[in-house]
């Protein structure tokens, strides 16, 4: 158990802080563009915001990658690592022209859609934002994948630094880049320090030794075949992902019906919960990767690993809720909040607590599911959650923020409930353990 524990740790730490890091880059655009004027911050923040979503669609082929090169891994079978590998970029080699070039020939409807209507005076700023990140999304993706390949391979701490590189280099270089070409400036300016970083990630994948040892020998698969795997394995992983930031938009909407104060009171205090559920994420991606590890040796593990992922996800999480209900004026204060919004931020920060805790169990959880093959069941679960949670918010919206918070905490209730039944139908115990210990930890 403790060796599970220690694992996870060493692989989620590294994550967590890459995480943080890639955040970073749209914080620190915006910080630097709102020298330019409110429809220059608009603009960036919109960018940005569809920056998110492809990133739903990278998900394909960056976390179908890193469980298949996981899994050789722990088989030991060079000949599949070098299949997955090859599974990746071909899809990504697919994907990645039709995003960037569709994104661009497109850029101006899309900027019209995400700003809403005709944009004003933010519209031709997100046009010029687009014509330059939506060719660089090819870049963007090339990061991904070769994060997912390191990751897969065992190795968190090279996409850490590559997150911080790519991100100090945009650090140092906005300035310039903004002083001299404006919100064009600002993605010219991401997309060439992501460059860099992806140079590096390059050069990586080349000195590793498990990665170079599999190009020695003959893939398992053919390129279309490992495609296809790929495809299958990543796919539920990033419809899941999308999901939950549809869901979180679709939240946006039924909290507007309490007024521009709580939608503003909302949003800060979501943007302060990534700080917790990112460190969620990382320990769901540290599972996955152990569990397709161990799988791939041949070892059953899923409830042991599940156990301990809930254990050290559970355990972040129930220090975020009570440091956030301690500090919560202060923290609505930071951010500049007026009286009015930081009293509804206030008390939105200190009901999370529930959700906080139940969500730390299921996202977790759910990385013991990609790395073993489960994504489509966790999926599944995902749909349901978000078609209980949504209607519930909107009937509990008449009791304020609370009230949405109590909808978010139902809703995954309902979720880990349905993941309890298939805990207990579907893992085999082992060693004596109850068939219901896992649901209990959870």
């Amino acid at each position: 158990m403790a060796g599970h524990r220690t694992q996870l740790v060493s692989l989620a730490r590294p994550v967590y802080f890459s995480l943080l890091a890639s955040v970073g880059a749209g914080i620190i655009n915006t910080v630097w563009v709102s020298r330019l004027g409110g429809p220059a911050v608009a603009a960036v923040a919109v960018a940005t915001n569809v920056e998110n979503v492809l990133l739903g669609v990278a998900l394909v082929f960056a976390s179908g990658t890193t469980v298949l090169v996981a899994h050789a891994r722990g088989a030991r079978d060079p000949g599949a690592l070098r299949a997955a590998v090859r599974g990746g970029w071909a899809l990504c080699a697919v994907v990645t022209p039709v995003v960037a070039a569709g994104g661009f020939l497109l850029r101006e409807p899309l900027a019209r859609l995400v700003l809403g209507g005709h944009g004003g005076p933010a519209l031709p700023l997100a046009v010029s934002y687009f014509a330059i990140s939506m060719p660089g999304i090819a870049v963007f993706f090339g990061q991904q994948l070769v994060d997912g390949i390191l990751k897969g391979a065992g190795d968190t701490r090279t996409p850490m630094r590559l997150a911080l590189l790519a991100n100090g280099l945009i650090l140092v270089c906005d300035p310039l880049f903004i002083h001299h070409h404006g919100v064009r400036g600002a993605a010219v300016s991401t997309v060439l320090c992501r460059c860099v970083a992806l140079g590096a990630g390059l050069s990586a994948l080349r000195r590793d030794a498990v990665l170079r040892a599999a190009t020695r020998v003959a893939p398992t698969l053919s390129t279309g075949a490992s495609l296809r795997r790929t495809l299958t394995t990543g796919l539920p992983m990033a419809a899941d992902f999308t999901l939950r930031q549809g869901g979180a938009l679709a939240l946006v909407a039924v909290v507007a019906r309490l007024g521009v104060t709580a939608v503003a009171a909302y949003s800060i205090a979501y943007k302060v919960m990534y700080v917790a559920t990112m460190a969620f994420y990382a320990v769901r991606q540290a599972a996955s990767i152990h569990t397709a590890h161990t799988r791939g040796e041949g070892r059953e593990e899923r409830r042991a690993i599940g156990r301990q992922a809930v254990l050290v996800s559970g355990s972040v999480g129930l220090v975020a809720a009570v440091l956030l209900c301690a500090t919560a004026p202060w923290v609505m204060a930071a951010f500049g909040a007026g009286p009015a919004v930081a009293r509804e931020g206030v008390l939105f920060l200190r009901c999370v607590g529930p959700y906080l805790l139940l969500m730390a169990g299921f996202i977790a959880l759910g990385g013991v599911f990609e790395g073993s093959g489960g994504a489509p069941v966790l999926l599944r679960v995902t749909v349901l959650g978000t078609a209980v949670q949504l209607p519930l918010a909107y009937a509990l919206s008449g009791l304020g923020l609370p009230g949405v918070c109590l909808a978010l905490a139902l809703g995954m209730t309902v979720q880990c409930l349905v993941v309890g039944v298939v805990l207990r139908r579907a893992w085999p115990g082992r060693q004596g353990e109850t068939a219901g210990s896992l649901v209990r930890a959870a």
